[in-house]
């Protein structure tokens, strides 16, 4: 029985790899930690959708056919061209009475240079000049915004090209009025001027 123990206790001390006929076991794969931070950080990554109601906010309720009524009218170029031709018309107008408060000639008579004008003729002048520049102001801007939204919804991108060949198309139709050439220094001008604009909002 004593030597029986004994060669129990020389065998369980003995290692897996060394029994006689015994196969050595297969070490476990290594953790490559590569293909983890991929699917954590890299390109494998899943998009969380983001759920206003994840972080306590009020879920928002699926929009009736009036309100996608509402949208599709904001979002066309008739109502852009509109809302263009209002805001020119303001901001036209605005110009013109700055341009007259500050010019000096504004109530001059020609026909007698030395009378002082009167307050009556100086608000008249200031009138007459701020509508002309308000109603050059809503034309330009209603057919800038107009051009822009026909040629953005027929190229299908929204990028600065859009704003460069507006201008062009606006500026160009403004100066054919007095001949080819003004025609195309305005295509050119207004071009330039749209590209500089739009990179300075973008």
């Amino acid at each position: 029985r004593a030597g029986r123990g004994c060669s129990r206790l020389v065998m369980a001390a003995v290692p897996p790899s060394s029994r006689p006929g015994g196969s050595e076991p297969t070490p476990p794969p290594p953790l490559q930690y590569s293909l983890l931070l991929q699917h954590l950080v890299g390109e494998q990554r899943r998009p969380r959708a983001f759920d206003p109601a994840a972080l306590g906010g009020i879920p928002s309720p699926p929009k009736s056919e009036e309100q996608k009524m509402v949208e599709r009218a904001m979002e066309s170029c008739a109502f852009k061209a509109v809302l263009a031709c209002v805001g020119g018309f303001v901001l036209g107008g605005a110009f013109g009475v700055f341009t007259a408060g500050i010019d000096t000639n504004v109530g001059f008579d020609p026909k007698d240079p030395y009378r002082t004008p009167t307050a009556k003729e100086v608000l008249k002048d200031m009138g007459q000049r701020g509508m002309s520049y308000a109603k050059n102001f809503a034309i330009v801007g209603a057919m800038f915004s107009c051009t822009e939204c026909v040629v953005e919804s027929y190229r299908g991108k929204s990028d600065w090209k859009n704003s460069v060949i507006s201008g062009c198309i606006t500026g160009g139709a403004i100066g054919f009025r007095a001949g080819l050439k003004a025609g195309v220094i305005g295509c050119g001008g207004f071009a330039a001027f749209s590209a500089a604009i739009d990179y300075y909002l973008r």
